[in-house]
């Protein structure tokens, strides 16, 4: 009882000052070059956890692809990830919707962060060259992060430099974060610290070409016409240099083989060797989950090289038509399982499964822990494909002088088509289409062209019943953010 009321009675603030005798402090911690790239490897950690993190799969291609008209959701039913059932159908609650990729975004917003803050504390330790890329490296993955939250959700709580307590951000509109952001992008490229293209040893890390994609990207979905010349000259700085190219087989870009492939500008990195990510330790680093999500229930293992899995995101009967006879992309794209195997049937099944992220019999092979969710697919987030095409919109948007009908030639072309399309803008979204099926870019087309209204509507089979309109551009902000924001938030329209 003395101790008791010592304690409760002789404590002041210096009381919790307690120095650690075994223990560096952060601020001692992160004063060296090798520390702060181990901060800048945690930083580019949160990019393989949406798939499985958070409690919830939240794979951020198939996260765009189910709100478009190319796949469905399946699953057991409508109530299995009924949250993305409710994507699909534009009716997302702020109680029931994707929490999981808004915290690991913010995960890496904050990472990214500290490396810059550890940049100035270690700045008397590193050499300028370092201190100048890691701090590149660092603002390019805080943009590629907040990307995913603008897209997703358009009015974000919004910060530069980490949070001090009580850790509530200043929401700012859609707008706002753009603007910041591609600000932010410029100077970066100002910098002309980031090589083109990647050596084979850090493949993964950020380039200026990914660099110039992501800055495309966003100019491009803001519809920002002022720095449309700007995009284009990126566009034909990658065609030009000469570091990346069309692969001559399709198919061959999402097989084990063509990671990395002369096509890639930049994917992230999964592998099964000796990959310990588990249920219980699902943010470990190791594989994918994506590949069992998506892949043929109670299917044969084995037959046709593939391998079995829940049966998520059929693709449409509409989706495998639109391919003309002898487009490579079909088959490289659509999975026939009904054709070549046996499997279970569930909810949405039309028997095409989007072969592009299937589990492939063996890719699993070498991980030590949890099988389901170490497949060693890399996600392709950007490629050369999509440079040729971005560079052809723009120049038809009017965004400057170039060759848009060679650029369309040579995608059209690489797909076994003989036939020459002429280079409109209508024409070139539809390409697009084609390209990227599953790869999390046509949800987000159709908004930035305008069509996503008239396209996004009530289809035959009862499964999508409400039309998209200019109120479901960003989702619901998770409610459990609104609370912890204490009244600083504003609920999107929902």
């Amino acid at each position: 009882m003395a101790l008791m009321a010592a304690m409760t009675t002789g404590c002041k603030d210096s009381f919790l000052e307690v120095e650690s005798p075994t223990q560096e402090t952060v601020d001692s911690y992160f004063t060296t070059e090798a520390r702060v790239y181990e901060a800048l490897i945690a930083a580019y950690d949160p990019l393989q956890w949406p798939d499985w993190s958070m409690g919830q799969y939240n794979p951020v291609n198939i996260m765009s692809d189910i709100m478009a008209d190319d796949i469905w959701v399946g699953g057991a039913d409508k109530n299995d990830n009924q949250y993305w059932h409710l994507m699909m159908d534009y009716s997302a609650l702020p109680t029931n919707c994707m929490t999981g990729l808004w915290t690991v975004a913010y995960s890496g917003v904050k990472r990214s962060n500290d490396v810059r803050k550890y940049i100035g504390w270690a700045q008397a330790n590193m050499s300028e060259e370092s201190q100048r890329l890691y701090d590149a490296e660092a603002r390019v993955l805080r943009a590629f992060y907040y990307n995913w939250l603008w897209k997703f959700w358009g009015n974000l709580p919004f910060y530069m430099e980490n949070l001090s307590y009580p850790y509530i951000a200043d929401q700012v509109s859609a707008d706002e974060v753009y603007n910041t952001i591609i600000t932010d992008l410029e100077e970066v490229l100002t910098m002309n610290v980031l090589p083109m293209k990647a050596a084979s040893t850090d493949y993964g890390r950020v380039t200026k070409a990914m660099t110039y994609m992501l800055y495309t990207e966003m100019v491009m979905y803001q519809n920002d016409s002022n720095r449309f010349p700007t995009a284009l000259n990126y566009m034909k700085e990658i065609i030009n240099d000469g570091s990346y190219d069309l692969v001559d087989d399709y198919a061959s870009i999402f097989a084990e083989e063509g990671e990395w492939s002369k096509e890639s500008i930049w994917e992230i990195n999964y592998k099964d060797d000796n990959a310990a990510r588990s249920w219980n330790n699902p943010i470990y680093s190791g594989g994918t989950v994506l590949p069992r999500l998506i892949s043929p229930n109670s299917w044969a293992d084995g037959t046709a090289g593939r391998d079995n899995g829940w049966g998520f995101c059929p693709v449409r009967q509409e989706t495998y038509d639109m391919y003309a006879e002898g487009d490579t992309r079909r088959d490289a794209t659509c999975f026939n399982a009904a054709a070549v195997g046996s499997y279970s049937p569930r909810y949405q099944d039309t028997g095409f499964f989007l072969d592009k992220y299937m589990a492939r019999s063996g890719y699993n092979a070498d991980q030590i822990a949890d099988a389901d969710l170490n497949w060693n697919n890399n996600l392709r987030i950007y490629r050369f494909s999509e440079t040729l095409l971005n560079a052809a919109e723009l120049i038809v948007r009017g965004a400057g002088t170039g060759d848009a009908q060679s650029y369309l030639n040579r995608v059209r072309q690489r797909a076994g088509l003989e036939e020459t399309i002429d280079a409109t803008l209508d024409n070139i979204l539809q390409e697009r289409r084609l390209e990227f099926v599953g790869e999390g870019k046509r949800y987000w087309d159709l908004i930035r062209s305008g069509k996503a209204a008239q396209t996004l509507t009530p289809d035959s089979y009862g499964y999508r019943t409400r039309t998209w309109s200019d109120s479901k551009k960003y989702l619901p902000i998770p409610q459990s953010e609104i609370d912890a924001a204490q009244g600083t938030l504003t609920q999107n329209q929902y």
